[in-house]
């Protein structure tokens, strides 16, 4: 009579089939088949074929599924089988589906969704031109698109309709528009292109010298994710731009209320009178630049009572003062208007600029020649000739040009037609820098600084993937953030681990390498089952 037991050996659990019988002496004995053992993760029994043809044979079949017994390989099957990278792409392709990613990729390009999804993810995983995809798509378990050459690509670029596009985009905003804040802001991102419309000359934030398209962004704030992106004439500034953005993403939200939070770029009476205006109402926090009296007069009206405990703003280690204020708007409106002070950043920022100025006055004192047209020393100093000093020059400092610098130091104003609370406002333009951080990865991270295309629908199409791709680094972030994961990895370090997963494919069985407790524990933090 037999029977089946498992007996744990190390860290697995082994299925052997036990016979009892009596030996020449009489004396009960029992004897021990392997036969298989239990899966780790789903708890299934594994077992081996001669056993389940055995089985059959003796009229007991086991009803056990095709995906969990156990094939018999020789070392002409081992020595011919392909082995390639699984562990990102399998969390790429789970966290997308979470995100709601996939169903919108699926629903809007239908016929490329996986060649895009492809390279947003090989954008994600290396940084690297879409030129190399080819050479990652040969070592990473992905979706089954055939080449991805980079005539391939070239195609796929120019195979991307501006229909499809925005058809991503309506939902992909209908489906994120409603849960939070969002953050608008502009980067310009340079091209080697004259044949593109879009690329023009205009003010380069980057420094380049190159023409330029202008890129402008929403973000979600509490998310982090992309919410919507389009693209404008490099010759465009920022607040020409505006309008346009919240008329567009109006259009593909069906008129959803839009919440912007944007920077002192987009200050102007035109940019606030029409945000306020019946035509274009939309909910705004909006930073107020020091370049004219507007911010300078609302410092000067709550200097005297600012400094006060009931004042006080704790955000982390850090404080500062903060205070709000109704204010009439062109007599035509009423917005809250929120002032703050942060003391230890004025008092560092005092500190920085009188050591550099005392270190330039140090040095001009010494060779005043050398120093009398160097715009860097000019800007603070006073540098004359003068037959009186032994030097031939007079060193003064420009103090009426310091006192300005400082005159602002360490205030922030901040005008809104929603947010009524000074704490509440900062909250949410302190969460703003996700669109700053957005645009470093988009530029970065992606290798989309300088854009290497000839043609519009080509630009727009790999900004497009770009946009995807950077859906995929916030939700990574987002939740290495919420789980602290960065106290032990970088976002580098965790695509690394995960990409050590192999799965090796031996006459069109899947094996999958074991799942290390790294990657277990990073699977994990993500909510996603571990791949079996």
């Amino acid at each position: 009579m037999s029977s089946v037991v498992r007996q744990k050996v190390g860290n697995g659990v082994y299925l052997y089939e036990s016979f009892s019988y009596r030996n020449e002496e009489g004396k009960p004995r029992n004897k021990k088949h392997y036969i298989g053992k239990i899966d780790p993760i789903s708890g299934d029994a594994i077992y081996i074929p001669e056993y389940l043809a055995r089985m059959e044979a003796e009229g007991r079949p086991l009803k056990i599924p095709q995906a969990v017994i156990s094939p018999v390989l020789t070392v002409q099957d081992i020595r011919g089988s392909t082995v390639r990278s699984y562990g990102a792409f399998y969390l790429y392709e789970h966290l997308a589906e979470q995100m709601g990613l996939l169903e919108v990729l699926r629903k809007a390009l239908p016929d490329c969704w996986q060649e895009v999804f492809n390279l947003s993810a090989y954008l994600v995983s290396t940084g690297d031109p879409f030129a190399y995809c080819e050479d990652w798509l040969e070592s990473t378990e992905a979706y089954s698109v055939g080449s991805m050459a980079s005539q391939r690509i070239s195609e796929l670029l120019a195979k991307i309709t501006e229909a499809e596009r925005e058809k991503f985009y309506h939902l992909w905003c209908s489906l994120r528009s409603e849960k939070e804040y969002l953050a608008l802001d502009i980067t310009s991102i340079s091209s080697y292109s004259e044949l593109i419309e879009s690329v023009a000359r205009g003010y380069n934030r980057d420094g380049d010298k190159l023409p330029q398209i202008n890129l402008c962004l929403l973000m979600g704030l509490e998310s982090g994710y992309p919410i919507y992106q389009t693209v404008y004439n490099g010759s465009l500034n920022d607040v020409r731009t505006l309008k346009t953005t919240i008329n567009t993403f109006g259009a593909l939200t069906g008129g959803k209320k839009l919440t912007t939070v944007m920077d002192k770029g987009f200050f102007s009476a035109k940019n606030v009178n029409a945000m306020l205006s019946e035509k274009l109402h939309t909910d705004f926090l909006l930073a107020v630049p020091f370049t004219g009296n507007f911010a300078t007069d609302l410092v000067k009206s709550v200097k005297k009572d600012i400094d006060t405990i009931r004042n006080t703003i704790v955000h982390g280690a850090a404080s500062m003062r903060g205070v709000t204020r109704l204010h009439q708007w062109k007599k035509t409106h009423e917005i809250y208007v929120h002032v703050y002070y942060n003391a230890n950043k004025a008092h560092e920022t005092r500190e920085e600029l009188y050591a550099k100025v005392a270190e330039l006055h140090y040095k001009a004192l010494e060779k005043p020649k050398d120093f009398v047209k160097n715009p860097d020393y000019t800007k603070y100093l006073i540098i004359r000739r003068s037959e009186k000093e032994s030097s031939g020059f007079t060193v003064n400092i420009r103090e009426d040009v310091v006192k300005a610098e400082l005159e602002n130091v360490g205030w922030l104003v901040l005008i809104s037609n929603c947010v009524t609370c000074a704490r509440e406002a900062i909250k949410i333009y302190r969460e703003k820098d996700v669109v700053e951080k957005g645009f470093l990865r988009l530029k970065n991270s992606l290798d989309l600084g300088r854009l290497r295309v000839h043609s519009e629908r080509n630009m727009n199409s790999k900004l497009f993937i770009g946009f995807i791709s950077l859906i995929l680094l916030s939700g990574i972030h987002k939740v290495m953030v919420d789980k602290k994961l960065y106290d032990r990895m970088t976002m580098k370090k965790l695509i690394l681990t995960l990409s050590s997963l192999k799965l090796q494919m031996v006459n069109d069985e899947r094996i999958l390498f074991p799942v290390t407790k790294a990657q277990r524990e990073i699977y994990s933090a993500f909510g996603i089952k571990e791949p079996v």
